[in-house]
């Protein structure tokens, strides 16, 4: 850039035409990859939406939404942007999954990307703003914020091919690697701001493989490993996300070291535990950190032609513009999408970087872009096992007719069965799965979920049952439903060996209050916990 005008800069930052040329194969690469992982989202929410947000669910979003209504009238379409607003019903709840499966697919075929990525984005958000405890997590937040982005990173138009007639923006492209940056900086922040010993004591991955949220049977074997290992990953961990992760920012040869680091890494974590869509979405923004020139040589030799042939074109197509009406549009919506490009993408990058100051100091910065962007989630905090879990709870739904014989609610996904392999899920998400876990950790007054799933079962309702792996009452509800509380231990090898068990348990009492289902229909607590988790 050789003329430094504010137009000039405005353009250099934010422009397609200006932007970064050598990037093509990294966004490529990046956007078929993001579509798939909105696949996952939308697909794994078919199946539970109903159960989870539906109007006969355990969060019903409708009943949400109006109370939110109520309390905050029209700002509450800001409070909450869903087109959940419209209707809460079963069909649109499943519209807005199937929307988004399809638009996800074409994403990933490349048609219409920018097109494809805004309708996914809708839909999701919409999910999002209404589920309230189902979609806490930071996964969500990292995927709207990617995808929102990627909506200004994309190539214009119906069948793009690789994109050489608008390459990405310098601003897309570093506002996607500043969010994988982020992803790792800030979680070693939390961790050590957090003050866990743990971590300080490098003892925080002893027991990581058996006490997160969905472990994997590979993940049983690693919790066997010695203690040096697990020693060294905490170290390394450290290094990498207080240290390494600044290794992005670098010229381009460090930048693809850093690859070469952070891929396996997460290609580790997905195979040793179950972090739904949130590994996937970290590996492949690692994508962006090579370019053109290093991923051109895996190309097979047509699909090399073909995309050298391709920027050729485009760069004789610049050399000879033509002059015309349509020529004079189109420089006018260019300048229209540069604004709105500038704008957004600055209040994003404002925004986080005001969430990261704050994490280390809190300086009297202004607040308002960032409460504005807040309801959207693209613009987030990141802290990823800040603290570690000291021990695995779980959570066991039973019902009986007599008060007597107890019949379990088995599980799709959590560890529940001492002899049953832990599975390979990810990136499918068990929301419900996940937030009983989380449940585990606290206690039932805090974890509306839990009395919500009782009654839910004392009525039958068909919507909450599917969220489980079978129903012992298929015959009609139990009169009783009670949630236990158990403590589980990887075995060891020679207990496996013996026994063919992964799993070791322990009951440790009532975890929520008993209910039963009276004559009338009413609803009463029978007896109430004694036991509380701790973490």
């Amino acid at each position: 850039m050789n003329d430094f005008s504010p137009a000039s800069v405005l353009r250099w930052l934010f422009g397609s035409k200006e932007g970064a040329a050598n990037h093509l194969l990294p966004r490529w690469i990046f956007l078929r990859a993001l579509g798939l992982i909105y696949y996952s989202a939308f697909f794994s929410l078919v199946f539970q939406i109903h159960g989870l947000i539906g109007p006969r669910g355990i969060l019903p979003a409708g009943e949400y939404l109006t109370a939110l209504g109520e309390h905050f009238g029209r700002v509450s379409y800001w409070y909450a942007p869903t087109l959940l607003w419209f209707s809460s019903s079963s069909h649109m709840l499943a519209g807005i999954c199937w929307v988004g499966m399809i638009a996800s697919l074409l994403l990933a075929l490349n048609l219409w990307p920018r097109g494809m990525l805004a309708i996914c984005f809708v839909c999701f958000l919409s999910f999002v703003s209404a589920a309230r405890d189902f979609s806490a997590y930071q996964s969500d937040g990292m995927l709207l914020e990617a995808g929102f982005i990627a909506m200004f990173f994309a190539p214009r138009g119906l069948r793009p091919r690789w994109g050489g007639a608008s390459p990405p923006s310098r601003a897309t492209w570093f506002l996607l690697i500043w969010e994988c940056f982020r992803i790792y900086f800030e979680s070693g922040v939390a961790k050590i701001m957090g003050g866990d010993p743990e971590w300080r004591n490098f003892t925080a991955l002893d027991e990581y493989y058996q006490n997160g949220p969905l472990p994997t049977w590979i993940g049983w074997y690693m919790q066997h490993w010695p203690h040096w290992f697990h020693a060294a990953t905490a170290f390394g961990t450290l290094a990498l996300e207080l240290g390494l992760a600044w290794m992005m920012f670098l010229p381009r040869r460090i930048r693809i070291v850093c690859f070469f680091i952070v891929t396996p890494w997460q290609i580790g974590i997905i195979l040793s535990a179950n972090y739904t869509f949130l590994n996937y979405l970290v590996l492949v923004l690692g994508f962006l950190l090579l370019d053109d020139r290093f991923l051109l040589r895996f190309l097979a030799g047509r699909w090399k032609n073909q995309f050298l042939g391709t920027k050729e074109t485009q760069a004789a197509a610049i050399e000879t513009p033509k002059r015309d009406w349509h020529q004079t549009v189109r420089a006018q919506l260019y300048a229209l999408n540069l604004a709105v490009s500038a704008v957004m993408l600055t209040l994003i990058f404002y925004a986080t970087l005001a969430e990261l100051v704050w994490m280390v100091k809190p300086f009297p910065l202004p607040t308002t872009p960032v409460s504005a962007l807040e309801p959207f989630r693209i613009a987030n905090r990141y802290g990823l096992f800040a603290r570690m879990t000291r021990g695995r709870y779980e959570l066991e739904f039973q019902g009986s007719e007599d008060g007597e014989t107890w019949l379990v609610y088995p599980f799709r996904f959590k560890p529940q069965d001492p002899s049953k392999p832990p599975g390979v899920y990810a990136p499918y998400q068990p929301r419900f799965d996940w937030n009983l876990w989380f449940a585990s950790l606290s206690t039932w007054g805090q974890e509306p979920i839990v009395v919500r799933t009782e009654q839910s079962l004392l009525r039958g309702d068909v919507d909450v049952l599917l969220l489980f792996a079978g129903n012992p009452f298929p015959r009609a509800p139990p009169r009783q439903v009670r949630v236990v509380g158990w403590q589980y231990w990887f075995t060891t090898a020679s207990e496996k060996r013996s026994q063919g068990m992964w799993w070791r348990r322990q009951q440790l009492g009532l975890y929520a209050p008993t209910l039963e289902r009276q004559a009338d229909g009413r609803v009463v607590a029978l007896q109430w916990p004694a036991w509380e988790p701790r973490e």
